[in-house]
């Protein structure tokens, strides 16, 4: 452990008096936290939590996106992947096509498909349940972490069931755990402006207990850099550790850097990488009942990302493999990394690489069966299609 840095700015000390004593910090405190400078401090305090947790481990996995379709009704300020269905640009995969991408992951060594999309106005829920139940014939080595918060309160509306029954269908073809996104902040005011016709914060809160109490694990996630200030980013997290607190179903936490590009909202300046590295550290001092928080190279570019493992982040996610949604909003990061590029970016930043799946298992590739070969469709896909095109 490196030595405690002089604090500057004495509204730390009494924060990181009980952040040594490994008492929980308050929301006042968490405002104090946002309004100090002292950014070497609320680094090394962070730095202290996550190596008490996890040591010098930095987690990954070989992981690929599938986002199914960006045809999405929600129109939200905020994104810059959703299109209308005859818009230019917009897709929806056929079930083939999915099954295709998800043999090239496997090919590739993935251990989890990471699975989320837009809310199309045409697709019933059946499409979605077909989906998953082919994946998990035909990879069920493979998790399945499919699906938001914000897509289970569309799916439950169109299908007309229940949030319960709506989840409990999912995992009864095959989710295994669900992504965190589309919580964004979670106030009334910032939701109105930049989701309004996205699922309530409050919502989004009452799907992911439901979620954990079926046994179902979930992310959780905070868009941040936009319009929020910073009472509503506290909000928002203290809010996650409560729940946390309840249901201790919360897998990671993931701050996300907001990219304004071809969004509603491109007159917002891109966070700096000072607030990436604060909201990195505050999140690890809240968030006290998370065990892991993520940094996400994707959003943030690997060299943030890894100066993020020495301000809380014990994680840097995985391979990714062609993510759409925050490269149409203007990231300029690669869309995937091999696993031994990964590997070298954990060890130039003095961690050591620890391959996971997704429930932070370790993996041990040596005892895995060879990848097959995803240019062979024949392998993956029967003769008879569950195939629906729209």
């Amino acid at each position: 452990m490196n030595t405690q840095p002089h604090i500057s700015d004495p509204r730390l000390e009494p924060i990181a008096q009980k952040v040594l004593a490994g008492e929980r910090l308050s929301a006042a405190d968490g405002l104090a936290l946002y309004a100090s400078p002292d950014l070497l401090t609320i680094g090394w305090l962070a730095n202290h939590v996550r190596e008490k947790r996890h040591g010098n481990v930095c987690y990954f996995n070989v992981n690929r996106h599938i986002n199914p379709t960006n045809v999405c009704g929600a129109h939200c300020k905020l994104c810059a992947f959703g299109r209308d269905k005859n818009a230019t640009g917009a897709y929806t995969y056929s079930l083939d096509e999915i099954w295709h991408r998800a043999a090239q992951g496997v090919s590739e060594g993935a251990t989890e498909f990471h699975i989320v999309g837009g809310l199309h106005p045409d697709l019933p829920f059946d499409f979605y349940l077909d989906m998953i139940r082919g994946l998990k014939q035909r990879f069920p080595q493979v998790h399945l972490k499919a699906f938001t918060m914000v897509e289970v309160g569309f799916y439950s509306r169109i299908s007309k069931l229940s949030i319960r029954d709506t989840l409990l269908a999912m995992k009864n073809v095959g989710v295994d755990s669900l992504p965190g996104g589309g919580a964004e902040i979670f106030n009334p005011r910032v939701r109105k402006i930049i989701c309004d016709h996205k699922t309530s914060g409050r919502m989004w809160l009452d799907i992911a207990r439901t979620a954990h109490q079926l046994g179902l694990r979930s992310n959780a996630t905070m868009l941040y850099g936009h319009i929020e200030t910073a009472e509503e980013r506290v909000e928002h997290l203290l809010l996650l550790r409560e729940l946390q607190d309840e249901t201790k179903g919360f897998q990671t936490f993931i701050p996300l850097a907001f990219h304004p590009d071809n969004t509603g909202l491109d007159f917002c300046p891109k966070p700096t990488g000072f607030d990436d590295l604060k909201t990195m550290a505050i999140a690890r001092l809240l968030l006290d009942n998370f065990d892991h928080i993520k940094a996400y190279w994707i959003m943030l570019t690997p060299r943030i990302a890894q100066i993020a493992l020495r301000f809380g982040a014990d994680d840097i996610d995985g391979t990714v493999i062609e993510e759409k949604i925050y490269h149409d909003a203007g990231a300029t990061t690669p869309q995937h990394m091999t696993l031994a590029e990964l590997e070298r970016l954990i060890r130039a930043a003095g961690r050591i690489p620890f391959e996971r799946d997704t429930m932070y298992n370790a993996v041990d590739r040596s005892k895995m069966p060879p990848a097959p070969n995803a240019n062979r469709t024949s392998d993956f896909i029967p003769q008879t299609s569950l195939s629906l095109n729209v």
